[in-house]
């Protein structure tokens, strides 16, 4: 059962969820492809009980990919219909066109600088602030932690540094987490490595091997790999702990 409660900010809703006990900071988990799904409303559930006020934005709905959307287009994925699965990939890129186009990434960082702002208030968070997203939310946890020096800890699950990002705007250690599998992106990493050293960012990235992308979605049959999962689940948990003390 899901824990949070959804609350409106300007132009966007936010799944907010909040710990029992002790406040240790701030986390904002930025969702995949597949939109404000319950998937990522139930991380965002796990994350506050280890301590965090954590804010799910929902920045999906703005280019069209509402999370029925999401769901339909998962359920199009797991189909075991070969019909429907072929309608996947041209679906896929009708709706998500309005969200390649540039304005669109301007609104969304502003969007999450608006959860930035309203964590920032919130008692016991004390300007510990950090970030995490998943595929789609992987970029965009990169794009908010170069755009926003209020950010204290990044960490990104299978996601790459949007084009045009500016390195030189990271101010914070950022832990990278990927599948050995997952080509596009370990074709690029070494290159965002180079980046990231030259910008003298403390980047670290774990690959997993046999892994590929979306291994920590456990609702994801094709990909969800437990060994991995469960092992980024500890190391993003200790860098919190470490750089939000």
């Amino acid at each position: 059962m899901l824990k949070g409660n959804t609350i409106e900010f300007d132009g966007f809703t936010g799944y907010v969820t909040r710990p029992q006990g002790e406040v240790k900071g701030g986390l904002i988990v930025i969702h995949e492809i597949w939109g404000l799904v319950d998937h990522i409303k139930d991380i965002a559930d796990r994350f506050a009980a280890q301590g965090y006020i954590v804010v799910a934005p929902d920045i999906l709905s703005h280019g069209g990919v509402t999370p029925e959307v999401g769901e339909e287009l998962q359920r199009l994925r797991e189909s075991a219909d070969e019909e429907e699965r072929t309608r996947l990939q041209p679906l896929m890129r009708e709706r998500m066109a309005p969200v390649q186009q540039p304005e669109y990434a301007s609104w969304a960082i502003s969007a999450l600088k608006q959860v930035v702002d309203w964590l920032a208030v919130q008692p016991g968070v004390s300007g510990h602030l950090a970030v995490t997203g998943f595929c789609f939310g992987g970029t965009y946890s990169f794009a908010l932690a170069a755009a926003d020096d209020r950010i204290q800890a990044a960490a990104p699950f299978y996601g790459a540094p949007p084009q045009g990002t500016d390195f030189q705007g990271f101010d914070c250690p950022v832990r990278a987490f990927y599948g050995e599998t997952d080509a596009r992106l370990i074709d690029g990493l070494p290159e965002v490595e180079q980046r990231m050293s030259e910008a003298n960012v403390d980047f670290e990235a774990t690959v997993y091997p046999g892994a590929g992308h979306a291994f920590f979605n456990d609702t994801n049959t094709h990909a969800y790999v437990e060994a991995a999962a469960t092992d980024a689940w500890q190391k993003v948990n200790d860098f919190f702990e470490k750089t939000l003390a």
